[in-house]
Order: structure tokens, then sequence, then C-alpha cells
């Protein structure tokens, strides 16, 4: 067998051929937790937390208790906000106008993806798609939809989130 691999070792071929297999591999060993998994559950709730109470619901203070001291939100549209940004970006935008803007998860698309460190869970990514809807005139109407991927981080046993990714803007085209 050796020697059938001999004339690969300083191939190129081969070694794109070794990283497609192994990264093949890595997508049915690192699949995304059960859906009735403590974790997923936890980190589902957080969702709602930041999306339902704080941003549809403008229970912008809700925010403080799950979000990291040095988050970092990255945006596609309006760039980079740190915490303070953030925060104040949902009361004075989002919230200028209660019950105006709202945004719904998109149904089963929600995954997350448990981080370890020598076995033992220290984070866990979470991502997803969600719509976003604007009530004028008493009509609700979609505005548009976009992805998000969350960097979640145990701090004293409690999940904080660390790093926002939130991109693939798009105008609805309902």
């Amino acid at each position: 067998m050796n020697s059938f691999l001999k004339p690969f070792e300083k191939s190129y071929l081969y070694k794109i051929v070794f990283v497609f297999i192994m990264f093949i591999y890595s997508l049915f060993t690192n699949a995304q937790v059960d859906k009735n998994s403590e974790i997923y559950k936890v980190l589902k709730a957080n969702d709602s937390i930041i999306f339902d109470r704080a941003f549809n619901n403008c229970e912008v203070d809700k925010l403080e208790l799950i979000i990291a001291e040095d988050i970092e939100f990255y945006h596609d549209i309006v760039g980079v906000q740190n915490s303070e940004e953030f925060i104040n970006a949902v009361k004075n935008n989002i919230c200028s106008n209660p019950g105006t803007y709202t945004r719904k998860l998109v149904q089963n698309s929600l995954e997350v993806h448990q981080l370890k460190n020598n076995g033992t869970i220290y984070g866990a990514i979470q991502k997803g798609k969600h719509d976003f809807y604007v009530k004028e005139n008493n009509k609700i109407r979609k505005t548009g939809t976009a992805q998000f991927t969350h960097l979640w981080i145990l701090e004293n046993e409690k999940w904080k989130l660390k790093r926002v990714l939130s991109f693939d803007h798009k105008d609805a085209t309902e």
C-alpha cells in the first residue's frame, strides 16, 4: 500500500483530496446538537430574549443579562458595534416606536453546534434565518430576511452572547 501512495506524497492533488475527505468527515462528526437537548433549548430561549423580548417588545434591559461585556456585533449593512452601541441601536432605532418592528425566526432554521475543549463544553455556535416585519397603518408587511450566526460562551456557568454575525440581508420578495 505504501508504494501505491508514494507518487502522491508531494502532489498537491493528493493534499487537496485529503483535505476534501476530512471536510466531508467533519460534516458528519460535528453535526448540530439534538433539538431536544438542554443546550439547544437554552440557546433557543436566549434567542427569544434577544428578539422576542428586546427586539419585538422593547424590553432592552433583558439584553444586559445575556450579552458579554466585550460583545462584537458585525452587521453587513450598519458595520461593527460594541455592547453600548448595540444596546443603544436597539433602544434608539428599533424601539423608538415600540410595536412597529418585528423579527420572526424562520421555522426549522435554527441550528446549534457545541464547542468543546478537551471534552468540556465551553461555547456554542447558533445559526439560523429570520424575517423582519414592519407595522404601518395597522398592516404588517414583511420587509426583509437575513441570516445570523451567534457565538455563545459559557461564563460562570451562564451563556453569554460574545460575537454576532448578521448578514445576507435581503429585501422581501413578497
